[in-house]
This record gives structure tokens, C-alpha cells and sequence, in this order.
């Protein structure tokens, strides 16, 4: 089993912080007219709004991250780490093309969903096999991972639909896609530590 580099933990453990930091402080800076129990994080970067370069700036960078710990996250199976990669791609897209400040927009809808589709995934995809394997990359905890995420995004979705708590679910699945990836670098450490020093 091929060993994690250490530096992967700190884009692992920057994407979580910085996608929540990111929502908090450009809401606070839009002031009351945003909800953000309804309305979604892509509001907060539409072109026009007072917190879109925070938000926009939390998106590029989420989406760097993403992709440095698919680069250095090598115990992974390459298909989960290509996914995790292109769903940092697919941040970077959702700050090139964002949400309008009202109606739709299809260009920004499409990443959005690839990009939740691909970050729901990665988890399946990256699952080996063995007693070497950390536990985060074993199939059953990575099953549940991508059953999880994709639950919530069915439930963002149905939300949207319905005009109910949008905000509450979007924060609530991407929060947990962002955490994974630092889960699954956890592990890898911790597995490498108990390798290097045996008790």
C-alpha cells in the first residue's frame, strides 16, 4: 500500500474550513435580504452582491484543493482520485460561471451537478481491497460515504424544488464532501503511523 505524503493534509483540512468561512463571512456581508436557510451558497457569489469575491475566492480555492489532495492522496484508487480532481475542476467552473442574482442559469446548474455528482462518488471509486488498506478507503466505508452524500443531494435537490430549505441541505452536503477527503487522509496517516512504529 503506497503511503500518503503529509503535506496532503493541509489542503485537505483547508477546503472545509475555507468553504464554511467562505459562506459565513459573504453572508454577513450581504446583510439580512440573504436567507440562508433557503437560499443556496451560489447566491453569495452572483455578480452584483457585496460577498461575491469571498465566496468566488472560497470556490477557487476549494476546488485547488480538491485537487491537490486527489494528486497526493495515493493510497486511493486512481478512479476516486480522477473524480475528486475533476470535482475540484468543477469548483473552479461553478466560480467561472456563477449563479445569476435571480432566475437560473444553465452553464452554472451543469457544474454544479457534475460537480456534486463527482464529490458523491469519489469516495466508491478511490475503495480497495486488503488488510493494508486504511480503514476510510475500505469498500463498505466508502460505500456508505457516496450513500450519504448522495442522499443529501437528493434532498438539496427536492428541496430546490419544493423552495424549502435549500440553504440548509446544499450547506449540509457539500460540509460533508468537503470533510471526506480529510477523513480519508486521517486514516492514511494514522495507518502509516501504526506501520512505521508497530506497538
Amino acid at each position: 500500500m503506497r503511503s500518503v505524503t503529509k503535506w496532503v493534509l493541509l489542503p485537505s483540512s483547508c477546503a472545509p474550513a475555507v468553504l464554511i468561512l467562505g459562506w459565513l463571512v459573504a453572508a454577513s456581508l450581504q446583510g439580512p435580504a440573504y436567507d440562508p436557510a433557503a437560499q443556496t451558497i451560489s447566491v453569495l457569489a452572483a455578480p452584483g452582491t457585496t460577498g461575491s469575491w469571498v465566496m468566488t475566492g472560497a470556490f477557487i480555492t476549494v476546488g485547488a484543493c480538491y485537487l491537490l489532495t486527489a494528486w497526493g492522496l495515493r493510497p486511493a484508487a486512481l478512479p476516486g482520485r480522477m473524480a475528486l480532481a475533476a470535482g475540484g475542476v468543477a469548483a473552479l467552473a461553478v466560480a467561472v460561471f456563477p449563479a445569476p442574482s435571480s432566475g437560473g442559469s444553465l452553464s452554472h446548474g451543469s457544474v454544479a451537478i457534475a460537480g456534486f455528482t463527482l464529490l458523491a462518488a469519489w469516495p466508491l471509486l478511490a475503495a480497495r481491497r486488503g488488510g493494508a488498506v486504511p480503514w476510510a478507503l475500505r469498500p463498505l466505508s466508502c460505500l456508505g460515504a457516496t450513500a450519504v452524500m448522495a442522499v443529501g443531494a437528493a434532498w438539496f435537490l427536492i428541496e430546490l424544488r419544493l423552495q424549502g430549505v435549500a440553504g440548509v441541505a446544499e450547506r449540509t452536503v457539500t460540509t460533508l464532501q468537503s470533510l471526506w477527503p480529510l477523513v480519508v487522509v486521517l486514516s492514511c496517516l494514522r495507518r502509516s503511523a501504526r506501520e512505521e512504529f508497530p506497538t
